[in-house]
């Protein structure tokens, strides 16, 4: 007998299709895309407080893990009625109409598209301009340890509790560490981005100009967030979300 082509799972009251749900996404685990399906199911209320009502750009593993993804920002044409989209513009002048994803149906039909990680933006449909997430990107450079990458950390922290801020520490895809901080609604994207880092924290006095003066030379440089789609403030996957290079992770 010929492999399953499609299993139904039950989400929010809905019935979500997993096409092709025996290939094998995770190769040195086994792991498969329903797999994959199931383990964002059981986890769904923990995700989607990192990207319920938000724009999410796909990242599609097509192939599985081991294989290079590709970035779509655009919805694609053909989806369920119970799919948001909304529409985002960038400062090109270009528009995109992008998913958001409120539910956990939502959430296993973009699954179902092959997205292992998720890639949500810092802002909430409702309120594309103001956005309510900042985030850091700890990227070491060669040759640096982990234990770097931590006691930078612990710098930033520091220096966001000066500015009376918390930031929320994970781990990223391969060697660095993001951190997440929520904040008031209250400015655009250009008033947000010299805190975020860059050259214009250096210019301003941005906190990047701040824990690069505290920490030691031999710790890994803090680069801002990599550019995204919108408005130039870019994308880190959420937490909660299976990492693509963890390859041998258990999905229990």
């Amino acid at each position: 007998m010929g492999k399953t082509q499609q299993t139904v799972l039950e989400a929010a009251g809905r019935e979500v299709v997993i096409t092709n749900p025996d290939k094998v996404f995770f190769p040195q685990a086994g792991h498969t895309k329903l797999d994959l399906a199931r383990y964002y199911a059981a986890i769904a209320g923990g995700a989607l407080r990192g990207i319920a009502a938000r724009p999410i750009v796909l990242k599609r593993y097509v192939n599985g893990a081991d294989h290079e993804p590709f970035f779509q920002k655009r919805a694609p044409k053909i989806h369920p009625e119970w799919v948001e989209t909304v529409e985002l513009r960038f400062p090109s002048g270009r528009t995109a109409r992008e998913i958001v994803v409120r539910d956990a149906a939502q959430l296993l039909w973009i699954v179902n598209l092959g997205c292992i990680d998720l890639n949500p933006h810092p802002v909430r449909a409702d309120d594309l301009e103001h956005p309510d997430e900042l985030r850091v990107d700890l990227d070491p450079g060669p040759g640096v340890r982990w234990d770097d990458v931590r006691r930078v950390a612990l710098i930033l922290r520091d220096v966001l509790d000066e500015y009376g801020l918390r930031g929320w520490p994970k781990t990223s895809g391969s060697r660095g560490m993001h951190v997440n901080v929520r904040i008031e609604r209250r400015w655009t994207f250009d008033q947000v981005r010299p805190f975020a880092g860059g050259g214009a924290a250096r210019a301003r006095g941005g906190h990047q100009q701040v824990v690069e003066g505290r920490a030691p030379r031999s710790v890994p440089r803090l680069q801002p967030e990599r550019q995204g789609p919108h408005r130039g403030v870019g994308l880190v996957g959420t937490a909660d979300t299976r990492r693509a290079r963890l390859d041998a992770a258990r999905m229990e």
